[in-house]
This record gives structure tokens, sequence and C-alpha cells, in this order.
């Protein structure tokens, strides 16, 4: 057992962990946050996406000692019922779920994918690497391609986005 350190949300925590618990499980069994989602458990389909030291990962394919000091935000840390976050307001919005399952990982990524093209990190869909990367449809759809929707909510998630980008323009 070793002891890790992070901020999940805004809030300072400290936990007692097995070495091989992933970040994803410290998540839901050890902190209760449930809103991360196990799908794959291979780092295939983006249900467990969150944002950790500011860039989105895999939760499943991370282990929690890996992120002692980072900050972590989860789905939960976004925004509150009451209170959402631009992203999860422009996916209610514009229909970008059905079954919800991967929403929590979509939205995260989706927030992660925004900051990511306002930073200028390049991607493989950029026909020129020396210029700031811009919020297309092209982009973006991209840049989500790790996020699985096995119900096909894909254009709404679009949408969103493209609203949200368009909110900071």
């Amino acid at each position: 057992m070793m002891p890790v350190r992070f901020k999940v949300n805004g809030e300072s925590r400290e936990l007692t962990l097995d070495p091989r618990t992933t970040l994803l499980d410290a998540l839901r069994e050890h902190l209760h946050l449930t809103g991360t989602k196990k799908g794959c458990d291979h780092g295939q389909c983006g249900a467990c996406t969150v944002i950790a030291g500011g860039r989105r990962i895999n939760a499943c394919l991370s282990l929690a000692l890996q992120h002692d000091g980072d900050a972590i935000t989860t789905i939960e840390g976004l925004g509150t019922p009451d209170k959402l976050h631009p992203m999860q307001a422009a996916f209610v919005k514009h229909d970008g779920y059905q079954c919800g399952y991967c929403t929590p990982g979509q939205v995260c990524s989706a927030v992660a994918v925004l900051d990511e093209i306002a930073r200028g990190v390049p991607s493989h869909v950029q026909a020129d690497l020396l210029q700031r990367p811009q919020a297309s449809n092209i982009e973006m759809r991209e840049r989500m391609s790790g996020n699985i929707c096995r119900c096909g909510a894909y254009s709404n998630i679009a949408e969103a986005m493209a609203d949200v980008a368009g909110g900071r323009g």
C-alpha cells in the first residue's frame, strides 16, 4: 500500500492504495465519484476520460500513483445541476447524448479539446503545423475520435462543441 495525494475537483484528497490501482478505480471505488464510467477498461472507448494535470487522459490506463500531486477534474467537478459548465449545457441543448453512458467522458474530452485548440496544440488533420489550429468541425471530430458513442450521437456532440467554441470566439 502506498499513499497518494491529489486535488480532485478542487478538493485535496489523500488515499492509501495498492500501487496497481488505476486512477479510474481510485475515483470510482475509493472516492465514490461514479460519474466517470468504466467502459472497455482497455483505453479504447474513452468513457473514463478525465482531465489530469490539464490534459485529458483515459483513467483506466493510468495508475493513481502516477498522479500524485496532480489536479484532476471529473464530470462532477465541471458543473452542478444548478450551474452547468457551458459544455454540459451545450450537450443538453443539442441532445449530445442518448443512453448517456459515454457522456461524462465525452464532456470531459470536449472541454479539454477546446482547451488544446486554444493553446495551439497541433493535430493530425492540420494542413499546416506552423499555424494555430482552428475549432473546425473536422478538427474537433479528429480530436474526439478516441471517445466512442455506441448510440451514434456524434453529430449532436459536434454541434454542442461548435456552440461552445463559437461562444469563445
